[in-house]
């Protein structure tokens, strides 16, 4: 019998194991505390759950830990420090200049950034400030958990960081047309950035990771076909191949339509596509397309159905994606985004849950 690691693992190279993975890409605080409380987890004093301005503090790594052992999870995410420091109530700064909007439902978001014309790009060095310390919640879960489990690094896209710095996504789609210099400049500063995180994380013993950033609207993508290629993806084919020579495999995360990039995602060599969003991808047509070619993860819907549905809903949506999703392997069963804060914990479970009851491969 496999174990966890080995599953995620396998199933991520496009084999069977011996049942399909489940795994989530993001918990936020909120949900995890919600999660542990239904597990009836020792989940200690939370009226001061955040040690570090920005991070889940020790007390929530610790029940997203029991979260994970209770539940058979095959795998844990976290992702990297971004050193915020607050300078209002709602706002904050992080380490490389961006000033963020904060947010109790979802991750923050930049209201302005600090390369704003080629000038500024002389002498930044967003990979010079990278720190082991920024990798402490992710040091901290593979301490807890152990070796048994595939522990996995979100490292955000290239494309992503791009417009962070930026200080907002239109004004990087803006420089796409007026500022082909600086959008080139601000994408060899984030790779190199995430070329850095690479190489710690291969160092702290992570197992893989997933690169977030969505490039696609519900209807097509935020950029054409040909700016993706131009501006994006040389930029993600680095990264691959550096974190394929660091044995990790990586998964593109991209929510909406990405039917127009599939197969620019194959050339890439992306290893897994998550999440496969529900309301503009089908997860069989999906599977059909990517099989033996990359490994498909998600698509159980964190949009409607584990907010507003019943568990029974939720138990049979699972066992309706096995069955079209995982013969042959290379499927891991995930959310269709992450576990928010509007997500049931009932049917977070009840989807896990059900993932075990149904996933056993003959």
């Amino acid at each position: 019998m496999m174990n966890s690691k080995q599953r995620f693992l396998a199933a991520l190279d496009c084999q069977q194991p011996d049942r399909v993975p489940v795994w989530e890409m993001y918990m936020n605080g909120s949900s995890i505390i919600k999660v542990a409380q239904l597990l009836s987890a020792d989940v200690g004093d939370v009226s001061d759950r955040q040690d570090l301005y920005g991070q889940e503090g020790e007390v929530v790594i610790d029940m997203y830990c029991e979260i994970v052992e209770q539940l058979d999870l095959d795998g844990t995410c976290f992702g990297i420090a971004q050193g915020l420091v607050p300078e209002s109530d709602n706002t904050a700064r992080d380490k490389f200049g961006t000033l963020q909007q904060l947010s109790d439902l979802g991750e923050p978001y930049p209201l302005e950034g600090p390369l704003n014309e080629e000038a500024d790009l002389k002498g930044y060095d967003m990979a010079a400030r990278l720190e082991e310390d920024d990798f402490i919640q992710i040091k901290q879960v593979i301490e807890k958990v152990g070796p048994d489990k595939a522990h996995v690094v979100q490292i955000a896209d290239p494309y992503k960081i791009s417009w962070r710095l930026r200080g907002g996504m239109q004004e990087l789609m803006i420089d796409y047309a007026t500022a082909p210099a600086l959008v080139h400049g601000i994408k060899r500063i984030a790779t190199d950035y995430c070329l850095a995180a690479v190489e710690m994380s291969a160092k702290i013993g992570a197992d893989a990771m997933v690169m977030p950033g969505d490039v696609a609207g519900e209807e097509s993508l935020i950029m054409s076909p040909e700016h993706y290629r131009e501006y994006v993806k040389p930029y993600q084919a680095e990264i691959v191949e550096h974190a394929h020579k660091r044995g990790m495999p990586i998964v593109k995360h991209s929510d909406g339509n990405m039917w127009p990039i599939l197969d620019d995602l194959i050339e890439v060599g992306f290893d897994g596509f998550h999440p496969v969003q529900p309301q503009c991808m089908d997860i069989g047509e999906t599977k059909q397309y990517l099989a033996g070619k990359c490994c498909v993860l998600g698509n159980i819907d964190c949009r409607e159905l584990l907010v507003f549905g019943t568990e029974e809903e939720v138990e049979q949506t699972v066992k309706e994606t096995i069955e079209v999703a995982a013969p042959g392997g290379g499927y891991i069963l995930v959310s269709s985004n992450s576990i928010h804060p509007s997500v049931k914990p009932e049917n977070f479970i009840a989807m896990v849950k059900a993932a075990h009851k149904y996933g056993a491969y003959e």
